[in-house]
């Protein structure tokens, strides 16, 4: 089993004993009182144990009261070798016997009681969809989980929707390996939990992931993650999530440099090899000024540990330096040459320049410029840029009309989701 579906499985079968106890101990007001000949002008409003069955049974019933299990056991064996009985003998004798095997811990005669209680039409159908939770409990506890199944879709049928019981079946699917199953159990339990006004529990998310992996479907995968990120927006959650896509083979430069961005923004990058790896990545993609902060962070954190990593970061962080200085002083000529431009292509360099010094107002600026104009070979990575830039500049609003409007790419629109997403929890 996967670490996210060991974490997802948490228990729903506690103390079955209780829940048996429960349902046995309705049995009282149907043994007493009996049909007797003053009553026999008067047609019973309910069913009555039979006169035959009646002395057996009540003392079975005083035999348990003492917790004389042993006698009780004599004298429910004693009814039931009755040539006579009435169904609704058998009924209580199991509601009796239910008693029994739940006090002295036979779970697996409990199950074969409460299945033929559940069958019978003299349980009270307000009783049903608990009785048949119980079941579902007890076969899950067996390992029968087709059984585990099949009685907890019969207890939602019956409008028990308890979460447990929800939780049950989707961990019965998933581990009798039906995972096409375990998925369509999970999205209808969250559909139930997304109407009530309530958010999928983290443990559900987790499963819904473990099922995705394990039908290996990259878009359920990428559904399941995004979902749950969108619930859970947790520093350990975000990093899984970023890094699947960083450490996902084939990815473009400008991408990575994309999802770098996030992580950074996000501070959960992992490691020196992510720092260097972004800063190079900031650099060589026109963007000197935010490589420079990226190692500066890096350094601040002394994840720069051993010498050879000091002295590469160091050699490289000296190199930008000199790149930002070149390129600060030629600010205003990309400014110029953007403003008469018939494309849009400088003005995104130019917005790009003044992104990567943290003049977002003005990096905003000349991104909106560009895109109006047009002409832009990758007009998705320019808008998602602009979306940024406005979050920063503390136009949330903006900026999630923006990441709205980032079409084209389906990297590039996942990656404005979440940027969606981290504004919100911004």
């Amino acid at each position: 089993m996967s670490r996210n579906a060991s974490r997802a499985m948490r228990p729903v079968v506690k103390q079955f004993a209780a829940a048996l106890l429960g349902a046995a101990l309705l049995l009282a007001a149907n043994l007493i009182p009996l049909a007797t000949s003053a009553a026999a002008d008067k047609p019973p409003e309910k069913p009555r144990v039979s006169a035959e069955a009646s002395k057996t049974l009540k003392a079975a019933q005083d035999a348990l009261e003492k917790q004389d299990y042993p006698t009780a056991l004599t004298h429910l064996k004693e009814t039931e070798a009755l040539p006579n009985k009435t169904a609704y003998d058998d009924f209580t004798l199991n509601q009796m016997y239910l008693f029994y095997y739940s006090r002295t811990n036979d779970m697996a005669d409990a199950e074969k009681v409460l299945e033929a209680l559940v069958a019978s039409p003299y349980l009270d159908k307000a009783d049903v969809p608990v009785r048949l939770r119980t079941l579902a409990q007890l076969n899950y506890q067996n390992k029968d989980y087709d059984k585990a199944i099949q009685f907890g879709e019969r207890a939602i049928q019956e409008g028990n929707t308890n979460d447990d019981v929800f939780t049950l079946v989707d961990q019965a699917y998933y581990l009798k390996g039906d995972f096409p199953g375990a998925l369509k159990s999970i999205n209808a339990h969250m559909d139930v939990a997304t109407k009530a006004g309530q958010v999928p529990s983290e443990s559900l998310l987790k499963l819904a992931l473990s099922t995705c992996l394990k039908l290996n479907d990259a878009d359920c995968t990428t559904h399941a993650l995004d979902r749950r990120i969108a619930a859970y927006p947790t520093p350990d959650n975000w990093r899984e999530l970023l890094y699947t896509i960083i450490q996902t083979p084939g990815q473009s430069d400008p991408y990575l440099m994309q999802v770098y961005r996030l992580a950074f923004d996000l501070d959960i990058l992992k490691g020196p090899e992510d720092y260097m790896e972004m800063a190079t990545l900031a650099n060589d993609q026109g963007s000197p000024g935010e490589a420079q902060r990226v190692l500066e962070a890096g350094k601040q954190k002394n994840v720069f540990g051993t010498a050879a990593l000091k002295t590469h970061s160091a050699q490289l962080l000296e190199s930008v330096k000199n790149k930002v200085t070149t390129d600060q002083a030629s600010l205003p000529k990309i400014a110029a040459d953007a403003q008469a431009a018939k494309t849009g292509t400088k003005d995104v360099a130019l917005g790009l320049a003044y992104f990567s010094y943290q003049q977002y107002d003005k990096a905003a600026e000349a991104l909106t410029a560009g895109l109006a104009k047009g002409g832009l070979r990758n007009e998705a990575d320019a808008r998602l840029i602009l979306g940024i830039a406005q979050l920063h500049a503390g136009k949330k609003d903006d900026a999630q009309k923006t990441f709205d409007l980032v079409k084209g790419d389906p990297k590039l629109e996942r990656l404005a989701h979440l940027w969606q997403i981290r504004a919100r929890q911004a």
